[in-house]
């Protein structure tokens, strides 16, 4: 074995060493989501609450209260009401509308009241049902602030936005928000039937299963692949031993020399019996 394989080896065993790494997280990527999933069951099978008593003095929507169906009760601010673009129910593109829901204790909540599907190439809805005016009770399921990394999407330009965040609208929109949103299930007055309903949250387990099982194929696989070409290896560094006549027996004499011992012993035989 020379260095060089020996770097190989190394190297081999690092990324099968990171491959097992890789299934591990995925198999913890696999419980988290299965804790989650348990979470989102409790909490739709919960009663409706007012949203103050769901999420408390902080207000802030967070794991625990995700799909909770919470009750609110205010008036609709249709001058800051701001279009979600690049939305998709159902894999079918177009938009959201947000319209923040005014409380009477001075703060405000977001409001998703619906999707519009987009008809053709729109970059834009043609129309938008108007949010109904005076007070609104709405009943819906509440939703933790969209974050999309170091993306500036979820704060509102020009009337339009791509993330649902309330921190961020609350400071383009200068309003005192929850940290969190609200999606429509009822509302009193009732809601335009243009808009269209949300779907439910995915329970399942998701693909961790089986990346993590790939994951770990990969690492054996490896560990396989450098066992066999270490043999292969080590069979072709074994010296020859012997020749293809290496049987053990003697070594062959060459035949005249052995004819000419034969005829020397027999030569004085020969010649004292001429001499008689």
């Amino acid at each position: 074995m020379n260095p060089r394989w020996i770097a190989t080896a190394l190297v081999i065993l690092v990324l099968a060493g990171v491959c097992v790494q890789l299934g591990r997280w995925q198999l913890h990527r696999l419980d988290e989501r299965k804790a989650r999933n348990e979470v989102t069951r409790t909490n739709l099978a919960a009663p409706p609450e007012p949203l103050a008593e769901i999420v408390g003095p902080q207000r802030v929507v967070g794991d625990p209260h995700d799909w909770r169906t919470a009750v609110v009760t205010g008036t609709y601010d249709v001058s800051k009401q701001v279009v979600m673009r690049y939305r998709n129910v159902n894999d079918r593109p177009g938009f959201e509308i947000v319209t923040p829901l005014l409380l009477a204790d001075g703060t405000a909540v977001l409001v998703d009241r619906g999707f519009l599907p987009r008809q053709a190439a729109e970059l834009a809805p043609t129309s938008i049902p108007a949010a109904p005016t005076g007070q609104v009770t709405v009943t819906g399921r509440l939703r933790r602030s969209e974050r999309g990394g170091h993306t500036s999407g979820g704060t509102p330009v020009d009337g339009t936005a791509r993330l649902i965040n309330g921190p961020e609208f609350a400071s383009a929109l200068g309003l005192n928000l929850y940290d969190g949103y609200l999606t429509v299930d009822r509302q009193e007055p009732a809601a335009d039937p243009a808009f269209g309903a949300f779907p439910g949250p995915e329970i399942d387990d998701g693909p961790h299963f089986f990346y993590a099982l790939q994951w770990f194929f990969f690492a054996l696989l490896a560990i396989g692949g450098l066992v066999y070409f270490s043999r292969q290896d080590i069979q072709g560094d074994k010296p020859a031993e012997g020749g293809p006549d290496s049987d053990g027996g003697p070594e062959p004499v060459a035949a005249g020399a052995a004819d000419r011992g034969l005829r020397a012993d027999r030569g004085p035989a020969d010649s004292g019996a001429g001499l008689d």
